[in-house]
């Protein structure tokens, strides 16, 4: 069984089923590529290169966009990634959250 599926044919990512360790192997298009780092059930992988500025698919909607280049098989997280709708889960400048007075 595949590690990682693709929910809906328009996707970009592909989603983990199980757990996998850096040095695994996983196979996207006919392609092995070697996982970099450990990561969990349900996190994504790329499933072609994601250019910056590029939206990341999952179930056929978009979550977010690049902010950097992604790779076939590298994980797709906050480190790589914005969400489009709410700014304040990446924390970015002008965007921090703040205790009411």
């Amino acid at each position: 069984m595949q590690p990682a599926i693709r929910l809906f044919p328009s996707d970009n990512i592909l989603v983990l089923v199980r757990s996998l360790d850096a040095g695994d192997e996983v196979l996207i298009e006919g392609a092995v590529h070697i996982l970099k780092a450990s990561l969990g059930l349900g996190h994504k992988i790329a499933a072609k290169k994601i250019a910056i500025g590029d939206r990341i698919l999952k179930y056929g909607a978009p979550i977010g966009s690049a902010t950097a280049e992604i790779q076939p098989g590298e994980h797709v997280h906050l480190h790589n990634m914005k969400s489009d709708y709410l700014p304040t889960f990446t924390l970015d400048k002008g965007c921090e959250f703040h205790k009411n007075p």
